[in-house]
């Protein structure tokens, strides 16, 4: 003998398949639906971590370390100390997988023929490369050799509007630590490309030793810089790293960046969004099929309560059912879903809309992120809303009345 519930599949999987037109109708319904979430959600997600990511590499960082009043003011003024024994030893934490000092000045770039404002970083080109994108950007002549090197490395966008190029000088005008303008050239050592042009024109990279040198700073530095294993979960590492340094600014990325964290909260929250309408779309043929196959059916139903079957049998196998033709449809969705992404983990070339990219922060080759969050995400809203909007179908036929379901076409 059966148990009550596998007797009930057997009988929903037969049903399923006695009108199969439909049935594969629905189930191709279904399986694009999924496919449509899955691989959306993937784009989507993949230009927002993209952005993220990217923003993340051009000198942002995880997480900041600044005097109270830089970012208000970012000038010599608001330089710090070097990181003391106390927060080294927090900074060389497992959970940070590479940090480091910078300065970072306001300042104006003369070429022979044009100037032009830049951010002046100095840096420790050792450490940075672990930390941003300048040692993998760089394509003509070469990075800085180390923080004493005597060079200068500019976008290649920066060189142009200078009119000018590898091996020429430039002089670079700021202001020390006493308020003074001061001014030193430098020769071009290298040229980098970037993502995006707007970076190309922001910065020009000198060592931090000779930054300092340059800017009557001594040793000391604008910036803290460091970055972990997950841009997602800081809270305890900045938690941590406050109570190291509780005289100085502490913040993440998002708080740097607000316009770029705002965009993970929305984007999490439309992935959302868009499951349900996909979804909302699906359940109207859903209700539709079960529906159809409930009246086509109705003396056979009718039939089964006369001889006994009670009403919550009849409503528990138009249910299973449901279950049956959704978990069909998820398995074919997720699949398909799959075959489309992986031929595209490579990226996707958007350079024929490269500059209208550019002004929403997005490089011109876009790469999927596939996340098991969403994919959960979908499959769990595909069979709790499935079985919801099941239901009405399956209270209408439990809700037969048995001679009427025989007796009445």
């Amino acid at each position: 003998m059966q148990t009550p519930f596998l007797m009930l599949s057997t009988i929903a999987w037969r049903n399923l398949w006695r009108n199969y037109r439909r049935t594969l109708i629905m189930l191709l319904a279904i399986s694009v639906g999924v496919w449509a979430m899955i691989w959306m959600t993937a784009l989507m997600r993949g230009m927002v971590d993209q952005m993220i990511k990217g923003s993340i590499n051009n000198l942002l960082g995880h997480i900041q370390i600044h005097a109270p009043a830089y970012r208000d003011d970012p000038s010599i003024v608001n330089s710090i100390e070097p990181p003391g024994p106390e927060l080294t030893d927090s900074l060389n934490r497992p959970l940070i997988k590479a940090w480091t000092s910078r300065i970072r000045v306001p300042a104006v770039i003369s070429s022979e023929r044009e100037s032009r404002g830049v951010t002046l970083v100095g840096i420790d080109p050792a450490v940075e490369a672990a930390l941003s994108f300048l040692s993998e950007s760089i394509t003509q002549g070469s990075n800085l050799a180390s923080a004493d090197a005597p060079g200068v490395v500019i976008g290649r966008k920066l060189a142009e509007r200078l009119e000018t190029r590898l091996g020429k000088r430039i002089v670079l005008v700021s202001q020390d630590s006493d308020n003074t303008v001061v001014d030193r050239g430098f020769r071009i050592t290298g040229i980098f490309e970037a993502e995006l042009q707007a970076t190309e024109l922001a910065y020009a990279f000198v060592g931090r030793n000779r930054a300092q040198e340059f800017l009557n700073m001594a040793d000391q530095v604008s910036e803290i810089s460091l970055i972990s294993d997950d841009y997602r979960n800081l809270t305890h590492l900045l938690e941590n790293i406050q109570a190291t340094a509780p005289d100085l600014e502490v913040i993440s990325w998002d708080q740097v960046d607000p316009y770029t964290g705002s965009m993970l909260a929305v984007m999490d929250g439309f992935i959302l969004v868009w499951i349900i309408v996909v979804f909302l779309a699906l359940s109207f043929g859903l209700i539709n099929t079960l529906a159809m196959a409930v009246f086509e059916r109705k003396r056979e139903l009718g039939l089964l309560q006369a001889l006994g079957m009670q009403p919550g049998y009849i409503l528990l196998q138009v249910l299973i059912e449901s279950v049956i033709l959704l978990l069909l449809g998820l398995l074919a969705g997720n699949l398909l879903a799959w075959l489309s992404i992986v031929p595209i983990q490579d990226g996707i070339d958007l350079s024929a809309i490269g500059e209208g990219l550019e002004l929403a922060g997005m490089s011109s080759i876009l790469y999927p992120v596939v996340e098991f969050s969403d994919i959960a995400r979908a499959n769990l809203v595909v069979i709790v809303l499935g079985i919801l909007a099941s239901l009405l179908p399956a209270l209408r036929a439990a809700r037969h009345v048995p001679v009427d379901a025989i007796t009445r076409p």
